[in-house]
């Protein structure tokens, strides 16, 4: 069962540039490594790290000589660190943090294959790396995910109970979410944030375009609405999935939001028990589970976040309403397969069954290419 989940994951989820944008290189003279065609700054450390999991990440570490917060920055789907290098740098020196960013599992020069769990245990060792290498602290680290990025940093920041803050931008509610309306949560999907937002004891500042055709602002609305600590959220008016950095106001409000958590310690600490470490995972999401009740919707309905926004995608839109019709009697049915079945084993084959169907209703992996 948990590979069926592992491969619609890799189907859905993941396009690492290809080939690589940069290579790993060692100076002869130091023995640093260092990323191909970006000069040595004295500031900057590239590392290799080992996963949990038997993968080697590729990560970079800006430093900068004012700094009081780390940002942990999980980028979105296709890119890499040679790709986001010099936002890494610029996001440094104007927002005054050091700045980890990492490339996920069989991303870039990192090991391995993409998958939900594989960037579960990437972000943890880039963490464990902060802690240990450079001796940062939970109460200092603020988790930085953009679009597929903030699954893992959800799911990690909803483990760390001491946290600075966290930033989500551009985020996902889940990823079936993104492709089909649904109203519940399915054992197959993946970061299921929508589940784990509610669990974050930090403030979280959520970042959207209005005009995201990949992930509609609608996504980052109710992710907003399901914060404990709920900081003024920043949707940038006119603003599409992948230009929001482009904003004078992205960088502004990023770096108000900074300031205010560097200045006002939570009271969330307070009478907390210290926790050294990262709290156990919970079960597994590859494991077979019934659908819960959805939080997409409270007992009272919200004006206008709950109301479902058009699908549109930069890559494939939906031109035949026929085709709706066929996805939705596939979930339909997929449903009723599930219901029926009471042992793993024999739900194998009907669920595969109704996968393979919708994947061949609808396109998948062209409408969440750009995610």
């Amino acid at each position: 069962m948990g590979g069926v989940t592992s491969s619609m994951a890799a189907k859905m989820a993941f396009f690492p540039p290809n080939p690589p944008s940069y290579k790993l290189i060692t100076d002869d003279a130091t023995g640093l490594l260092l990323l191909d065609h970006f000069p040595h700054r004295e500031n900057v450390d590239v590392l290799r790290l080992p996963t949990r999991r038997g993968t080697d990440i590729v990560a970079v570490y800006v430093r900068h000589p004012m700094a009081t917060s780390t940002l942990l920055y999980s980028h979105g789907n296709a890119a890499d660190i040679g790709q986001m290098y010099e936002l890494f740098i610029e996001l440094s020196i104007h927002l005054r943090v050091n700045l980890m960013g990492y490339d996920y599992s069989g991303y870039g020069q990192s090991s391995g294959k993409p998958g939900e769990h594989n960037t579960y245990a990437d972000i943890e060792a880039a963490y464990k790396c902060l802690e240990e290498s450079y001796g940062t602290k939970q109460e200092n680290i603020i988790l930085y995910g953009q679009s597929v990025g903030s699954g893992p940093t959800l799911d990690l920041a909803a483990r760390l109970p001491r946290l600075r803050a966290v930033v989500l931008h551009s985020p996902i509610l889940s990823g079936l979410r993104v492709m089909y309306p649904v109203k519940r949560t399915y054992w197959f999907d993946i970061y299921k944030n929508i589940d784990k937002i509610p669990l974050v004891k930090c403030p979280v500042l959520v970042i959207h375009g209005t005009s995201d055709e990949v992930v509609d602002c609608s996504h980052g609305k109710q992710l907003w609405e399901l914060c404990q600590e709920k900081y003024e959220p920043l949707w940038l008016k006119g603003g599409n999935h992948c230009n929001l950095e482009m904003y004078p106001e992205y960088l502004r409000h990023l770096k108000k939001f900074i300031s205010t958590v560097e200045k006002s310690p939570s009271r969330r600490n307070t009478g907390r028990r210290s926790t050294d470490g990262i709290e156990q995972p919970r079960r597994s999401t590859d494991c077979f589970e019934a659908p819960r009740k959805s939080m997409d919707r409270r007992d009272k309905p919200r004006k206008s976040t709950d109301r479902t926004e058009k699908l549109k995608f930069h890559e494939y839109k939906f031109t035949n309403i026929e085709k709706l019709e066929k996805l939705k009697v596939s979930f339909d049915q997929m449903e009723r397969s599930r219901r029926s079945v009471e042992y793993h084993e024999k739900s194998r084959k009907s669920i595969d069954l109704q996968l393979e169907k919708a994947r061949k209703s609808v396109d998948w992996l062209d409408r969440i290419r750009a995610v």
